[in-house]
């Protein structure tokens, strides 16, 4: 037998593309394929694409234009683009890019290691896209699908896929599709086999992942069955993946401010598991951009929302995301989020200038866009204000020994390791000896920064137990 074909892959985007991503490393490995250590040395690779961002198009064509010759320079090479870009511009793709050869959408993750061997034997790119999720084959919540992770410590858990809202920014309704819950059971059962393996730490994934349970109970319902059990929420989850024996953190991302409930903050406080962080997306802290883009809240609903969860849950972290110079934006809106975003006192915060995404409302809003130059002096003023906030919240930690989890070296110092508190907030320390990935350390913290803190190790407390066969990074 000859040497395994080899494969090299590339993700862009959100934690779900993350995790598609690993999906689709392990069927490809599954299929006999090793992970190479770069496109020189690599038989396939796979972009998994993401269309959230301006110019996502630009920077995809550009890579296929490289990859073109890289083709050619070895009999056999293949190359896959999959993923949301992929699901949206379907048959684009692969009319300007005809060396591509296969192109996959966002619900046949599934059939990655089968189309590969299918383009094989086609003249020309063979395209893929499916409209929905493919239930019957549970494709749509792939558990059984091998995964190749990463790290051996945490994973991702997919509990909901697509979204029922129409915030007139987003794609992400167009290609991945209606909200589906997977069902509950199965979930809890993926987190016991995660705790086996030497998991500690899973982050619950979802696009809307706080509406989890929501269609499961219309369907109870109009089977005529309104038991308990068959009426899950996501409080209700919280509590019982936070139980699962093994696992000592528990994560979610990204909720919705309309659709947060006071249950949910009460699972927060009450599962010792369920990690102090709560990443609340505001978007604007205009009550009319609000309405425009559609989110169903207004900035003073969503600080009271978010007072509420700080009493709820002690010593809380939040994180948001905020866009700015949405179409039609003022002076007056965008000092209206200034004023919110200095109420919420945010410890971190992604902030992004508006760009139109073709097939949403907002793309159309053209004679309504703002100047870039003035949207990115906005942005500055925003940044202002928010590393104000991070600092001061950092710095009132200085002193703390908080409890981390490594991740591994640091990348500027390699003899700096670098792990994260409950509150989701990076520590650099410098240990006497090595520490593995995964271990789990207490850290006094001794200086604060906007975007991270710095501290001296007190006591190593544990080790991973991990079972997978993936490479664990150690000093």
């Amino acid at each position: 037998m000859g040497e395994p074909r080899s494969y090299i892959l590339r993700t862009y985007g959100c934690q779900m593309n993350e995790h598609d991503s690993e999906r689709i490393a392990g069927l490809l490995e599954a299929d006999g394929m090793v992970r190479a250590e770069s496109e020189d040395d690599a038989d396939v690779v796979v972009l998994n694409t993401c269309c959230i961002r301006e110019n996502a198009d630009n920077k995809l064509y550009g890579n296929l234009g490289h990859l073109k010759p890289w083709k050619e320079a070895r009999e056999g090479r293949q190359i896959v683009v999959s993923g949301c870009l992929a699901q949206k511009d379907r048959e684009l793709v692969a009319t300007k890019a005809r060396h591509v050869d296969v192109v996959m959408g966002t619900h046949n993750v599934h059939r990655a290691a089968e189309l590969l061997d299918a383009a094989a034997a086609t003249d020309g790119p063979l395209v893929e896209i499916l409209e929905a999720a493919v239930v019957d084959d549970h494709a749509m919540f792939p558990s059984a699908l091998p995964v190749r992770r990463e790290t051996s410590y945490n994973a991702w858990v997919t509990i909901q896929i697509g979204c029922d809202n129409n915030c007139a920014f987003c794609i992400v309704p167009a290609v991945r599709g209606e909200e589906m819950s997977r069902p509950y059971a199965d979930v809890i059962a993926e987190v016991e086999r995660l705790a086996e393996d030497g998991v500690t730490e899973v982050t619950l994934l979802g696009q809307n992942v706080n509406s989890y349970g929501r269609d499961l109970q219309l369907a109870a319902r109009r089977a005529g069955d309104d038991s308990a059990r068959l009426r899950p929420l996501f409080a209700d989850l919280l509590r019982d993946v936070g139980s699962v024996e093994g696992i000592r953190r528990v994560r979610y991302t990204s909720p919705h401010p309309k659709d947060m409930r006071p249950e949910t903050f009460a699972a927060m406080a009450d599962t010792p598991a369920v990690c102090e962080h709560l990443h609340y997306p505001l978007q604007s802290g205009s009550d009319r951009v609000l309405a425009l883009m559609h989110r169903g809240y207004t900035g003073e609903r969503y600080l009271d929302k978010l007072a509420q969860a700080r009493r709820t849950v002690p010593d809380l972290a939040v994180s948001t995301d905020i866009i700015v110079g949405f179409p039609g934006e003022t002076e007056a809106d965008f000092e209206r989020t200034l004023e919110v975003a200095a109420a919420a006192e945010y410890d971190y915060a992604y902030t992004f200038i508006f760009s139109p995404r073709p097939g949403t409302e907002a793309a159309e809003m053209e004679a309504d866009f703002v100047d870039p130059a003035v949207a990115g002096e906005r942005f500055q003023r925003l940044r202002v204000v928010i590393e104000h906030a991070a600092l001061q919240r950092h710095e009132a930690r200085v002193g703390r020994v908080e409890e981390v989890l490594v991740e591994g070296p640091s990348k500027r110092k390699p003899d700096v390791v670098s792990g994260r508190t409950r509150q989701n907030k990076l520590v650099h320390f410098a240990p006497p000896s090595p520490i593995r990935t995964g271990s789990y350390a207490t850290v006094e913290i001794t200086r604060a920064a906007p975007h991270h803190l710095e501290g001296r190790l007190v006591e190593l407390t544990s080790e991973p137990t991990h079972k997978l066969r993936i490479p664990v990074a150690a000093l």
